[in-house]
Formats: C-alpha cells, sequence, structure tokens
C-alpha cells in the first residue's frame, strides 16, 4: 500500500485457485503470490510453473467477476519473505520452471 497499490483482496479464492493478494496500481491488476523460506533467494525461486499458470487463471477469473478491472493489465508479482530481511517485491515474475510451493 505504500506503494500506492489499492489491495482488493487478501486470500481470494475462486474456481482457478488462490490469490494471496490481489492488488490495483493505475491499469496494472496485480496476482501476488506471498513466499516464506529460509533466505530471500529460496523465497524467489519458489514460485513453480504451474502455480504461476493457476495464479493467472484465478487473476482473469476475478477480473471478469468484477467489471471495474475489465480493461486492466494482468501482472504477476511476488512478494518474498525471509527471517530477519525486508520483505522483496518482485514485479512481473515469470515462473522458475521449478514446481514446488
Amino acid at each position: 500500500m505504500l506503494k500506492g497499490y489499492q489491495v482488493l483482496a487478501f486470500r481470494l479464492r475462486g474456481r482457478g485457485g488462490e490469490i494471496d493478494i490481489l492488488a490495483r496500481r493505475g491499469r496494472v491488476l496485480a496476482a501476488v503470490e506471498v513466499k516464506r523460506r529460509a533466505t530471500l533467494e529460496a523465497a524467489t525461486l519458489a514460485l513453480g510453473a504451474d502455480q504461476h499458470q493457476r495464479l493467472i487463471r484465478a487473476a482473469e477469473a476475478a477480473a471478469r467477476g468484477r467489471p471495474a478491472l475489465a480493461g486492466l493489465d494482468l501482472r504477476i508479482d511476488m512478494v518474498a519473505l525471509a527471517p530477519g530481511r525486508f520483505p522483496r517485491h518482485l514485479r512481473g515474475v515469470i515462473s522458475t520452471g521449478a514446481d514446488r510451493s
């Protein structure tokens, strides 16, 4: 929120799957996956290809169900968390190909 995002939902469950955070900033609709691991590097590598595709489907379904979100540019973001470290917000992530959560 400090970066200008309007948080629309936390833990949004729908047909496509679950989105940890759904947020909007300008013309961007961000489906945000939150990963906590022992290190920030491990957290940033934790988004698998299958989960990435589920996030896309879930975000598209959420946008279809809310006319105010129609026409926004969909983006998959990640917030990586690790003990003793500041959270890292990664914009426009693609999957690493690993299928682990």
